[in-house]
């Protein structure tokens, strides 16, 4: 790993792109995911996932610090995930890790089935 505030170069930077999926483990269970991106202009957030019952022990916060001190070692100035208006619980998590919410359009489009 690269310590924060030094540009990885080279082979350094593509070890760090490849290490933007984490996995939280408890027994050797996988009980949470999370799946990051980094673009060289942003990073997003794609995906976090807890297991119901290890919720509320930490695991997620953990993931996704050790998900940012990766972005941070990239030199991501910004980080941007969606939360759906209706997940409140998950609006309350993310402020409380610092996030903004924004006015951004959510836009979607249904797609067909795939022909036979």
């Amino acid at each position: 790993m690269v310590p924060p505030g030094d540009a990885p170069t080279g082979a350094a930077r593509r070890r760090l792109r490849r290490g933007m999926f984490l996995v939280g483990e408890a027994f050797g269970d996988v009980v949470a995911v999370v799946l990051g991106t980094y673009d060289g202009r942003r990073g997003s957030i794609l995906r976090l996932a807890v297991h119901p019952a290890y919720r509320r022990r930490g695991i997620a916060s953990g993931l996704v610090d050790e998900l940012e001190r990766r972005f941070a070692a990239l030199g991501c100035p910004r980080v941007n995930l969606l939360v759906m208006p209706d997940n409140a619980a998950g609006l309350r998590f993310w402020q409380s890790l610092g996030c903004l919410p924004m006015p951004d359009m959510l836009c979607t489009k249904p797609m067909p089935p795939a022909p036979r």
